[in-house]
């Protein structure tokens, strides 16, 4: 193994047997007799990837890529069928809620018994018990039994105790999604100070802005193989463009149908509500985008009821970001964003309003919002 490697999965495979109820009875053993075949579900195929010592490392992909299967099998909690995975140095992980508590024991002494599994002894473990639960902001109900303890207390410990057995890797699930938004951004923040040490972190997400912001690579996994590698930005940017692909029969499937209404979002940018804008400029630009399920999605902007003309569309890889993490199957339109210049010498001095509207093929609202601004000397 390469001394710079922390982790180095070399043609591996992972699969795993499908197992159905026998038939009880006649009847059941004519109706479902094929499924008395054994049949095996291939979920990595020929996976070969190194990460270095010190990296933050992103693994995305849809649900069912084979993501969180690599992170147990980095961490050997199941082993492939094929290849090797060689890890270097001490490993640490959270992989699912509560993995390593006993319900009936307090907090506290699962953080004895959590611990001992990364490997601390009893005196490493006292001399850390107050900063892990610190940490964890748990004083109160330190004590109590765990099975009395909600899922994001029960991610408040778990980090905690993960962050504080001093490992040379940290693999971490979607396990930071659980939890109120202080601890979980107090959690990234660790994480973000973990990252400018000598760790080594690879994360499993959805949320593609953290992978922006706190991964040095991203690594895709597309249907169980390993599909791209490299900056984030580039990576999550044609991460996003298979997504469109995979869903354009579902998309035109859905677009065929006699919907009543198709769901969708639209947001003005520019503008700013209220804003404040000075007579002097000649020309006001507003700006936006709209995602909805009708790939022939129209804008329509009208200010203080007269129409605009000139709407322009184009591609926002950002707003296809947020549409990955938030609305789910809404981005039908290969050209979310839009655009248009107004002469502002058309306009009066005073508050007018601005109302985007978002159509269907058929010429029904989908989406709609307005703003108001105002022109000032």
């Amino acid at each position: 193994m390469d001394q710079n490697n922390a982790i180095e999965v070399r043609n591996m495979s992972k699969s795993f047997k499908l197992q159905y109820d026998k038939p009880q009875t006649l009847k059941e053993q004519l109706v479902f007799s094929r499924k008395n075949k054994t049949e095996y579900h291939e979920v990595l195929k020929d996976i070969s990837l190194d990460i270095k010592k010190g990296e933050t490392v992103a693994l995305i992909g849809t649900n069912g890529s084979g993501k969180s299967t690599l992170l147990k099998l980095m961490t050997k909690i199941i082993y492939p069928q094929k290849g090797t995975i060689k890890t270097q140095g001490k490993l640490t992980s959270l992989l699912e809620l509560g993995a390593g508590f006993h319900p009936d024991f307090t907090g506290r002494e699962n953080i004895y018994f959590n611990a001992s599994i990364f490997g601390l002894t009893r005196s490493q473990i006292e001399a850390r018990i107050d900063d892990i639960i610190k940490f964890s902001e748990l004083e109160e109900f330190i004590d109590n039994p765990i099975r009395t303890y909600s899922s994001g207390m029960y991610m408040r410990l778990a980090f905690s105790i993960a962050i504080n057995v001093d490992a040379d890797i940290l693999l971490v699930d979607e396990i930071l999604a659980v939890g109120d938004q202080h601890f979980s951004d107090k959690c990234y923040d660790k994480l973000r100070e973990l990252k400018n040490s000598d760790k080594t972190i690879v994360i499993v997400t959805h949320s593609l802005d953290v992978v922006k912001s706190l991964c040095d690579r991203a690594i895709w996994i597309y249907k169980g193989e390993f599909k791209l590698d490299g900056d984030p930005t580039y990576v999550i940017e044609e991460y996003l463009k298979q997504v469109r692909l995979d869903h354009k029969e579902e998309i035109k499937k859905l677009n065929s149908d006699e919907k009543e209404k198709y769901k969708g979002v639209v947001f003005i940018d520019t503008p700013k509500a209220f804003s404040l804008i000075n007579n002097k400029i000649k020309q006001l630009e507003i700006r936006g985008w709209e995602l909805s399920e009708s790939v022939d999605s129209i804008v329509k902007i009208k200010i203080d009821g007269d129409s605009v003309e000139g709407i322009t569309r184009h591609d926002r890889p950002d707003v296809l970001m947020t549409y990955e993490e938030q609305y789910g199957g809404y981005a039908a339109n290969e050209f979310p964003g839009w655009v248009v210049t107004v002469d502002l010498s058309a306009y009066k001095l005073g508050q007018h309003t601005i109302c985007v509207e978002t159509f269907d093929h058929k010429e029904r609202v989908i989406s709609n919002k307005e703003i108001v601004f105002e022109i000032s000397e």
